[in-house]
Order: C-alpha cells, then sequence, then structure tokens
C-alpha cells in the first residue's frame, strides 16, 4: 500500500474547527472517494486554469463536476476572475451543502476560496494543489484573496477549506523554475522553524543541506517528508493564530521586500518564490545590519539559499518609488512598515523599528 500522510489542522478560536491535509501518490485517481469522506456536497464547481486542465482534466476522478476554467497568471487574480466563479456558481445552482474544488496552484487556491467564502454567505470548498508552492503554503491556512490594481491580496478573506488533498505525482510535471519558486517558500519555513511554536523538533536546516539532489529529482519519500514538514510548522502557527494578530506575521519573513519587487514589475519578470528568495537575502541583510544575528549566522543563511538557487539579482529600482510600495504591505500599521526579520537559531522577530536609509541599503545584495 501507498504511503498516506494525513495532517490535522486544528483551530482553537473555531472551537477545535479541523480540517485534514493528505498527503501521497496518485490521490488524484481517489479524489471523489477522499473528498466524498469530508464534505456532503453532491455536486462540485472545480475552479482550474487552462495549463492544469490539459494536464489533469482526465485524471481527477470527480463525478457531478462542473469546471471553471480561468486564464493563467498572476494578472488574471483579478475581481473578474472572481466574477466569473461566483457566476458558474449561480449558472450550475450550486447550494449551501455543495463544494468549490480549487484544482491549481496558489493564485486558483486563492480565487476560489475567496469565491467559496462569499458565495451564500460561505460553502465548503477543498484544495487540490498542483505546485509545489501551494503543496507546502498557500493551500494551508485558509488565507483568500485576489488582487488589486494597487497591491497584492488586498481583497479577501480568511476562509478554511474543508480539505487539502496533496498529490506528490503531480509535481513531475513540474519546470525546473516552478519547482524553485516553490522551494523558496520550503527554506523559509527552514529560518523561522523554532519561531513557529510546534511540538516537533524536525531540525528542517539540515533536512534541506542533506536532502538537496533527493528534492530536485523528486524523490517521493523526501518529498513527502519535505510538505509534510512545511505544513505542520505552518499548521502550528495557524493554530494559534489564523487572522494573523500575531504569530502569523512570521509566516511572511522575506515576503514585504518581495510583494514590492512583484508589483512594481508586474508580476512579469520574476516568479513568487524568487521575490520570496530576493526579498529573504535584504530581510538577512537588514538583520546583520540591526545586530539581531551575527556574520556567521548570516553566511550560514544566504549559503543555502544560494546553494538552491533561486534568488535573481535585484532591478536597480528607483529607491524612493520601492520605498513608498512597501507601505502597500498588509502588515503596515499606524503608517509603519513591519518586518519579519531573523534571529540566531532559526527564529524570526517582528519590528517597525526600521530606518528609511536601512531599507534602501538593504535592497542590493
Amino acid at each position: 500500500m501507498k504511503r498516506l500522510t494525513n495532517i490535522s489542522v486544528n483551530i482553537p478560536q473555531k472551537n477545535a474547527y479541523c480540517y485534514n491535509i493528505l498527503i501521497g501518490s496518485g490521490l488524484l485517481a481517489q479524489a471523489e472517494e477522499l473528498i466524498k469522506k469530508y464534505t456532503v456536497a453532491s455536486k462540485f464547481l472545480v475552479v482550474t486554469n487552462e495549463t492544469v486542465f490539459d494536464l489533469y482534466k482526465d485524471k481527477l476522478q470527480l463525478k457531478n463536476a462542473n469546471y471553471v476554467i480561468l486564464k493563467d497568471g498572476e494578472e488574471y487574480k483579478n475581481i473578474e476572475s472572481y466574477k466569473k466563479i461566483l457566476d458558474a456558481a449561480v449558472e450550475n445552482k450550486l447550494e449551501r451543502k455543495d463544494c468549490i474544488v480549487a484544482f491549481g496552484g496558489g493564485i486558483v487556491g486563492d480565487m476560489a476560496g475567496f469565491a467559496a467564502a462569499c458565495y451564500m454567505r460561505g460553502i465548503d470548498f477543498v484544495q487540490i494543489p498542483t505546485t509545489l508552492l501551494a503543496q507546502v503554503d498557500s493551500s494551508v491556512g485558509g488565507k483568500v484573496a485576489i488582487n488589486h490594481e494597487n497591491g497584492k491580496n488586498l481583497i479577501g478573506a480568511f476562509y478554511q477549506p474543508k480539505l487539502v488533498l496533496t498529490d506528490v505525482d503531480i509535481l513531475k510535471t513540474l519546470d525546473l523554475r516552478q519547482l524553485k519558486t516553490g522551494l523558496a517558500e520550503v527554506l523559509k519555513y527552514a529560518f523561522i522553524e523554532k519561531s513557529c511554536a510546534c511540538e516537533k523538533d524536525f531540525e528542517f536546516f539540515e533536512f534541506l543541506k542533506k536532502n538537496k539532489d533527493k528534492i530536485f529529482k523528486l524523490d517521493e519519500n523526501v518529498i513527502t517528508d519535505l510538505i509534510k514538514i512545511c505544513c505542520e510548522l505552518k499548521s502550528a502557527v495557524v493554530n494559534q493564530d489564523e487572522t494573523e494578530k500575531g504569530l502569523r506575521a512570521i509566516l511572511n519573513l522575506g515576503h514585504t521586500f518581495a510583494h514590492a519587487t512583484e508589483n512594481l514589475t508586474d508580476y512579469k519578470i520574476f516568479t513568487h518564490g524568487e521575490a520570496v528568495a530576493m526579498g529573504m537575502k535584504s530581510a538577512l541583510k537588514l538583520s546583520l545590519k540591526k545586530g539581531f544575528i551575527n556574520s556567521n549566522y548570516y553566511q550560514m543563511i544566504m549559503d543555502l539559499i544560494d546553494k538552491y538557487e533561486i534568488a535573481k539579482p535585484m532591478p536597480d529600482f528607483d529607491k524612493e518609488k520601492f520605498y513608498e510600495e512597501l507601505f502597500l504591505d498588509k502588515k503596515t500599521q499606524d503608517g509603519n512598515i513591519r518586518f519579519v526579520l531573523p534571529n540566531e537559531n532559526f527564529t524570526v522577530s517582528i519590528t517597525s523599528d526600521v530606518s528609511k536609509d536601512e531599507i534602501i541599503d538593504c535592497l542590493q545584495v
């Protein structure tokens, strides 16, 4: 029997609301059986994109399903695509007991989840993530959103899925660049592990140092363990702080710089993971400058980022424009930009005690 890993997400703030993350091989063929264990839906609306639909339309076994096929790309994570999902839900007469299925990467998951949160004031949705980025990060935790023309994920909600169904076989169709974009978020979990307050100690940094070759070869056991560790760390954080009142902000290491980079390049030059890897480098430099880490720790973390060859050189941005862009980050409070900065021993802290000059000086690493 093939290995099937089951992780439970329990949110005490919602009276022990629980859902499961199933990780294994060949799960698309079991989708109907597995989904019906966790929902009472009789009809399904599957939200996907052109790329995933072309690759997997015959592999996802789910009866009584209609499809919404969206264009592929961050520029389509907008209110028009959101309306297309809602229109399809109405046309197919979805009822409150029915279910929206997000079948794609993080963009699809965010949009489908936001539509599910709003349709009839909330119906069930299931995540079937098809990228490593979505499998280790965006499919878990219930952040759902669409973009506004002035910023990423500015319109959204916290809305948890009923199930996350992660088929590791899907990763075999990813090209190297897309695999690496997911690995940026994976590295992030190694750098924040000890701040996640997880009961387990994974020594994830050492795992990533040791298993790089197996990860790139998509060794099934190693990849399953990698996804499991990331999901357990994220679940530990979400269980304590679902709506990002405090601890959950640590998951945004590198993202303040990354979102500004993405927005200023219209999401056309870098993948999200590339921007995050670049952002983590800037955050490391800022942390070194603030004295939160020493030069040895700085170099150790930088070496692992470089080992995975994800970060690109930062463009020569207009520094004033980049600085102003940072204020659109959702972590900004009372007009102050808050940064997640590494401390030593794989912990991080959140601070807004950062000057404009210090920020600008960290854009080139």
